[in-house]
Formats: C-alpha cells, sequence, structure tokens
C-alpha cells in the first residue's frame, strides 16, 4: 500500500518541523512548501517545492496528488507594523490555498488559525469556539487577517471542500529552530532582556501537543468545524520564576501593572518604528494579557480526544532544546 502524500505550507516553522517529523514517524510521504529558510527540515525525507503561498503555481505543484494539506504559512505581528504582509499572507495566502485545493481535488484541508481569530472575552469568562470572529475594525491587524483567514475556510467547507480548523493558543516546545514569538519569550526572560516583567499571562500550549490535536482533527475532526488547542494559563512572573528554578539563573522578579506598560509601550513602538527595528513591547502585546484565563479546549478533547501536557514538561523540555541548540546562554 502506497504511503499517505501529504503537503505542508509553514513546513519550516515552529509547528511545520514538529508537524512534519510527527508524519514521517507515521510513514506519512510528505511535500513541503520552502520559502528560504530549511534549517527545520535539514536531514528530513520530504519532497520540496520551492514557492511560496502567493504564488499559485507553486501551490499547484505541492497539492498536485496530495490526499491531505495542513496549512501552516502565516505572518505574525505583534505590532501591527506591516499591514500589507499580514493581508497578503494570511488573508490572500490563505485564499490562494484553498482555490489550489479545490483545483487539485484535495481530500481535506487542515487550517491552522488561532485563538486570536474570536473575539476576545474578559478574564472571568470563558474563550470557546462559538465565540464570533474577530472582523472589528478597531481590532489588531493581526487578529483580523486570522479572523479573515478563518472565514475564508469556513466559507470554502460551506460550497463542498472538506476543512476542519484549529485554533492554537500561545505555543511553546522543541524544534524552535527560528525562535517564535512565543519562544523569544522563554529566551528573554532567561536572558535578563526584561528589567521588569507586566502584570499579565497567556494561554501556553505544547507545540507537540498542537502537532497531535491537528493530527486528531484531520482524521477525525467535523468538516467545517473549528477546534481550540489550548494549554495552561501561566501569569508571567510565574513563569520566570519557575525558568529561574529550572536553570539556576536569576530572572525578572517583579511586574508592572498593566494600565502603566500599556501606556509605555506605545513609546516603545514609536521608537522602535523610528529606528527600524520590530517591538516586542507593544499596545497589541499588553491587549493579550487582558484576556480570559480560561480558553476551553473541551470541544477537541471530547471529539478528537486532545489533552494537552503539564506546563511544567513543556517549559522543561523547551529549556533543554534550547541549550541543546546553543541559544541559552550561561
Amino acid at each position: 500500500m502506497n504511503a499517505k502524500l501529504t503537503a505542508v505550507t509553514g513546513a519550516s516553522g515552529h509547528v511545520g518541523a514538529n508537524l512534519v517529523r510527527a508524519l514521517l514517524e507515521r510513514g506519512r510521504k510528505v511535500r513541503v512548501l520552502v520559502h528560504r529558510d530549511r534549517r527545520a527540515l535539514e536531514g528530513l525525507d520530504v519532497e520540496e517545492v520551492e514557492g511560496d503561498i502567493l504564488d499559485r503555481g507553486s501551490l499547484k505543484r505541492l497539492f498536485s496528488g496530495v490526499d491531505s494539506v495542513f496549512h501552516l504559512a502565516s505572518f505574525t505581528s505583534i505590532a501591527d507594523q506591516n499591514p500589507r504582509l499580514l493581508d497578503s499572507t494570511n488573508v490572500q495566502g490563505t485564499q490562494n490555498v484553498v482555490d489550489i485545493c479545490r483545483e487539485c481535488s484535495v481530500k481535506r484541508l487542515v487550517h491552522f488559525s488561532s485563538v486570536h481569530a474570536f473575539t476576545h472575552e474578559a478574564q472571568n469568562a470563558v474563550t470557546h469556539e462559538g465565540l464570533t470572529l474577530n472582523l472589528n475594525g478597531k481590532s489588531l491587524l493581526y487578529d483580523r487577517s486570522k479572523a479573515e483567514g478563518q472565514r475564508i475556510v469556513e466559507h470554502a467547507a460551506g460550497h463542498g471542500l472538506d476543512t476542519v480548523i484549529v485554533n492554537p493558543t500561545g505555543i511553546i516546545g522543541p524544534n524552535d529552530f527560528r525562535a517564535s514569538q512565543m519562544g523569544k519569550a522563554i529566551l528573554n526572560i532567561y536572558h535578563f532582556r526584561y528589567p521588569m516583567l507586566v502584570d499579565g499571562g497567556f494561554d501556553w500550549v505544547d507545540v507537540r501537543d498542537v502537532t497531535e490535536g491537528a493530527l486528531a482533527a484531520e482524521a477525525a475532526g467535523r468538516s467545517g468545524e473549528c477546534y481550540l488547542l489550548s494549554g495552561h494559563w501561566v501569569h508571567l512572573r510565574d513563569l520566570s520564576q519557575r525558568i529561574s528554578k529550572l536553570t539556576g539563573k536569576r530572572t525578572p522578579r517583579y511586574a508592572v501593572p498593566l494600565w502603566l506598560a500599556f501606556f509605555g509601550s506605545y513609546f516603545n513602538l514609536f521608537f522602535c518604528t523610528l529606528m527600524g527595528k520590530t517591538a516586542n513591547l507593544t499596545p497589541g502585546a499588553i491587549k493579550t494579557l487582558r484576556w480570559s484565563h480560561r480558553i476551553s479546549h473541551d470541544k477537541a478533547s471530547r471529539e478528537l480526544g486532545y489533552q494537552p501536557r503539564s506546563f511544567e514538561e513543556t517549559l522543561k523540555d523547551t529549556l533543554h532544546w534550547f541549550r541543546d541548540h546553543g541559544m541559552l546562554e550561561n
């Protein structure tokens, strides 16, 4: 029996690196779209197609003859500094993927959206899949772009394309070759690059659990449905203390109130933009710290058997991987 052929966009990113490895471990044949960076794919037995999701010709080469597609490629920004790239990648790129999946008669599309695609709930409310998409004109451009991309996929599902959507939260874990947004947060805390923390936190999820959730969604997810893949909400101060305990390094201990951090983030964004640098402390980043502490994965657990591992295991493995790859200075 021939192995199932699977195509992956965004294969060189953090989730892609883990997903491709999981597919290969299952005996699947994998074809990946490669734009520039190949570090995450070195030594792997995959078929490479050069191009990007804005090039419909490369997508046709990628999807031709495949059984299923995992669409991971996206542009992440907490600064809203590049609206054109957000729109072209997360919206038009997703439309291209949907169109070419139809042309190539792909049997199932698994689309990676984000918790950011949903409207934000107050801290004492529960975030779940029944919330409306975050299409408000006042929303962060990144959030809106992910919501627009998800709407495109949901529309395609309503018109005959077999699709399923997964919505991860803040992803950390091994095989983070380029240091993802959340991976950078771990590294910055370890290296004491933040003089102080912010009085807030994130829902952190292990990249390996996201990968397993996506594979379960491919196998058993209901067409047209979306599934939140969350983990554990942890305060930044608690995260810093755990990093210190695991590594023996001194890390930031104090957190400034959200209102003060929000005020300062505008100045930081202004000066970073002026200097041509990417800002880490932005109004958008501060807003995410105000989100609900309760992001439910009940639907994914019930329908897909999804169960995230402990945060302690995830953090320990993340730090070990960074150390093994020379990304933690002594």
